[in-house]
């Protein structure tokens, strides 16, 4: 049994399922999603830093005395389709996805008896749209179904209390936060707790290892949940299950803990934004490097999407979703279940990001650049003679080679036109009997 101590909770192993996953999708969605305007900080922008741009806004688009409340009953969700959101998940080659269940401004999207009139429920689409995402992607796909919770509500009068008696009170997170995490995972059974926003208390006022020790002993989901990082100040990147460190976090290097690169396709912003335009969004092949990158290095990616008020996955998001997974069709193979190889990016070629597939004991080198000359030169493995065979991910033949001295090879890549292409963006070669 695990003790309430960061020093049991680290030691506990994380289940394998999520190392071997590499790829979820992450999904912001919430009252923000309403005036869907600059960020899904809206509410703090404009109430607490009164920033010109959402004060302006809001002067110009809606009545005096018009409250972030107000944006409540406007967040109807009449085009939630769970079982279509769960088809493009599935579409995209995710193996989890992660729901905010509550972000800062504290409307939980289940009907929490723990968030009176503040919630999906009661106010808006009168629908618990956790549980209806939670059935879909359960029936239809086979990705893990994760919860985002945020420990902290920006105004709650209670949490400000606390705020403000230095957190030697703990009203916020006894009446609150507490009770709507034991009551997300008995209710839902998440196998990811993503938490998030600590409001600047310790893990001892949020009581974070007594969640955690009922969570890893005890809980409906005890042997399969994973969790993060971010379980009161001074936890990131410290404790907790898997490592985020900050958000958009890609290290480039490997690290000794498992660790998850959460970014957004929107550049700027979590919740869908009505003001973005097209450079706002990563495109597909940046998107792919951040897998590879990812991937070389331990780390798994978290890839998010703002949804609408109304329930719609906007069709750029939906169309990146389903290029990753097209690529993944091809070349998942040096994604999924692989670990991180002796060298995790080319030395001789940039752009070149290395995984190994232990079963098979293949190293997957995968290239974002395709040489004009048709010749690639790698400068990490080290070829054998008349043993070493290079593949294409996706094309039949074998492919020719000759070695650069002690260590490094030559690789003639097969002529083709964008037609034979086995994909657009992207490629990954596989070396089997390598040193």
């Amino acid at each position: 049994r695990y003790e309430p101590t960061w020093g049991s909770l680290d030691a506990r192993p994380l289940p394998a399922w999520f190392d071997e996953a590499k790829f979820g999708v992450f999904i912001h969605w919430g009252v923000f999603s309403v005036p869907s305007f600059g960020s899904e900080w809206f509410w703090w922008y404009w109430q607490k830093e009164k920033r010109e741009p959402y004060v302006k806004f809001m002067d110009t688009n809606y009545p005096p005395g018009f409250s972030y409340e107000d944006f409540g009953p406007l967040f109807t969700a009449e085009f939630f389709d769970a079982n279509q959101w769960a088809d493009v998940l599935k579409a995209s080659g995710a193996k989890y996805v992660v729901l905010t269940s509550k972000h800062h401004e504290g409307f939980t999207l289940w009907g929490s008896k723990y968030s009176w009139n503040w919630n999906a429920v009661d106010v808006g689409p009168k629908r618990d749209l956790v549980a209806e995402l939670a059935t879909s992607v359960r029936n239809r796909t086979d990705l893990h179904f994760g919860l985002y919770h945020s420990l902290f509500e920006w105004f709650n009068p209670l949490f400000l209390e606390d705020a403000t008696n230095a957190f030697k009170t703990r009203k916020f997170p006894t009446s609150k936060s507490l009770p709507e995490l034991y009551e997300i995972v008995t209710k839902y059974q998440p196998e990811i707790i993503w938490s998030d926003g600590d409001g600047n208390a310790p893990d001892t006022y949020w009581n974070s290892t007594g969640f955690l020790a009922w969570l890893y002993n005890d809980s409906p989901v005890r042997d399969t949940v994973v969790t993060n990082d971010r379980w009161g100040a001074g936890s990131i990147c410290a404790h907790g299950g898997f490592y985020t460190c900050s958000d958009r976090y890609n290290p480039g290097h490997l690290l000794p803990r498992k660790w998850e690169n959460c970014m957004s396709i929107d550049r700027s912003s979590w919740g869908y934004r009505r003001d973005a335009r097209l450079p706002d969004y990563l495109a597909i092949e940046d998107l792919l490097q951040q897998l590879a990158e990812t991937v070389s290095c331990g780390g798994n990616l978290l890839m998010n999407i703002g949804p609408t008020h109304d329930g719609r996955i906007p069709v750029v998001f939906e169309e990146r979703l389903r290029q990753v997974g097209a690529w993944l069709k091809v070349n998942g193979e040096a994604i999924y279940g692989t670990k991180p190889w002796r060298a995790q990016n080319d030395t001789l070629t940039p752009g070149v990001w290395y995984t190994f597939s232990p079963e098979e004991g293949k190293v997957n080198a995968i290239f974002l650049n395709w040489p004009v000359s048709g010749i690639l030169e790698l400068g990490e493995p080290q070829p054998k003679l008349g043993e070493t065979q290079v593949k294409l991910a996706g094309y039949k033949e074998l492919l020719k080679w000759v070695a650069l001295g002690e260590k490094g090879m030559v690789i003639a890549l097969p002529q083709l036109t964008p037609q034979q292409m086995p994909c657009q963006w992207g490629w990954t070669l596989q070396l089997t009997d390598v040193n």
